[in-house]
């Protein structure tokens, strides 16, 4: 078993595990939330694919299984189900049990112009970073998409975004180096800004904030698709 496998592994389990728990019942998700991590892992995975070939970043293969498809490793395949999943399982819990737990609405708004006004100037100093630049028009992009559409989700996410990034970054800090001899995943260096917290690169907590929130949204459109 390699070490990535195991890191999903954990990741997956307490998540699936309370899955059931007669309170959250967020196996009744299930429904919504598969589609929707399908379709969202689609074009990250492309993308993740297109990155692997430019040689933006790649793999350790002594932490890996071995198997690949597109020059992608199966656990990277698979950690664009599975941490989505225990993001969203961590998402829910806190709003079921917290439901206040969240940005007043025009709070929310303020917050997302900034972080677009943000997201512009980093895009506008760092063009010829391919990682950077991509990332940070996801960004901006998706919030602009969720000021115009009214996404019933990002006033509580702002907040669970915070408590999510927690396992987040234990997880990711384990893939970019920490606390073992190489990096699972490395980066190019020309293609990220090259600020890291820990080994992990700043990009990441917006490409986090992005595959997960994305999730979510889509979540919604399928069950306001159910409802109808």
């Amino acid at each position: 078993m390699s070490l990535y496998s195991i890191i999903l592994i954990i990741s997956l389990l307490f998540p699936l595990s309370l899955s059931f728990d007669k309170k959250l019942q967020f196996y009744k998700q299930w429904n919504t939330l598969f589609p929707a991590l399908f379709v969202v892992a689609f074009f990250f995975i492309a993308s993740d694919i297109a990155f692997t070939y430019k040689g933006i970043w790649g793999f350790n293969s002594q932490y890996l299984l071995g198997v690949e498809l597109f020059k992608l490793p199966i656990e990277e395949w698979l950690f664009f189900i599975i941490i989505p999943y225990a993001s969203i399982f961590l998402h829910d819990s806190i709003v079921h049990y917290f439901p206040k737990f969240q940005l007043q609405k025009k709070t929310t708004q303020i917050v997302s112009i900034v972080l677009v006004l943000l997201s512009i100037i980093i895009i506008v100093f760092n063009f010829d970073r391919i990682y950077t630049a991509t990332i940070f028009i996801g960004l901006a992009t998706t919030l602009l998409f969720t000021i115009l559409f009214k996404s019933k989700s990002l006033s509580s996410f702002y907040l669970t975004f915070i408590v999510i990034i927690i396992p987040f970054f234990g997880v990711n800090a384990l893939l970019t180096g920490s606390y073992i001899h190489e990096e699972v995943v490395w980066y190019n260096a020309q293609e990220i800004i090259g600020f890291r917290i820990t080994t992990i690169p700043i990009e990441d907590f917006a490409y986090a904030f992005v595959l997960i929130f994305l999730n979510l949204w889509v979540r919604e459109f399928f069950i306001s698709k159910l409802k109808k």
